[in-house]
């Protein structure tokens, strides 16, 4: 497999970050309250899903953990800042769309529902959440054929910053 420079997967991330947004639109309301969700099976683990309407990446997501054992409800905005402030994600952190779970937690981007389970079964200390920042290409909902870049999942701290929870070497490591 030909080596992919630092380069070209720039490129790639900012090619795949532009396939999936939306131009902003004026009409967002920003004063949208969070909504409490109480999942009818305490044993499957329920996540608020923010995206735009238009992302296709993010339905093959909430596919991806829906098959997995995750119940998504998805909430389509226009713009998903206001969402992303709200819930502390710094800039470097953001992805295409972020869940919440019921008590609290947040998972920006593609992250794999395996460890999305992990974490939630065992809550990492200070953390708000996890994240994939960006959209590596072969993370779930980011499948192009075979072609799979190595990423990190990175937990997310309550003073800002983060350190690596995962690092995801091969497509086989998702499942």
């Amino acid at each position: 497999m030909p080596k992919i420079t630092t380069l070209t997967a720039l490129f790639a991330a900012v090619f795949l970050l532009t396939a999936c947004s939306e131009p902003a639109v004026t009409n967002n309301d920003p004063k949208v309250t969070a909504e409490p969700v109480v999942s009818q099976q305490q044993s499957e683990p329920l996540l608020t899903v923010y995206k735009t309407s238009s992302c296709g990446c993010c339905k093959k997501w909430i596919s991806h953990i829906e098959q997995n054992g995750i119940t998504a409800i998805a909430k389509d905005y226009d713009d998903l800042s206001f969402i992303k402030n709200r819930y502390g994600i710094q800039p470097n952190h953001i992805s295409c769309h972020t869940a919440v779970s019921e008590n609290g937690y947040v998972f920006e981007g593609h992250i794999p529902a395996k460890y999305i389970h992990m974490f939630l079964a065992e809550p990492v200390a200070n953390a708000i959440g996890l994240t994939v920042p960006a959209m590596p290409l072969g993370s779930p909902g980011m499948e192009v054929g075979d072609r799979f870049m190595p990423y990190d999942i990175l937990v997310l701290l309550k003073d800002g910053t983060s350190k690596v929870y995962a690092t995801i070497d091969s497509y086989n490591m998702q499942l």
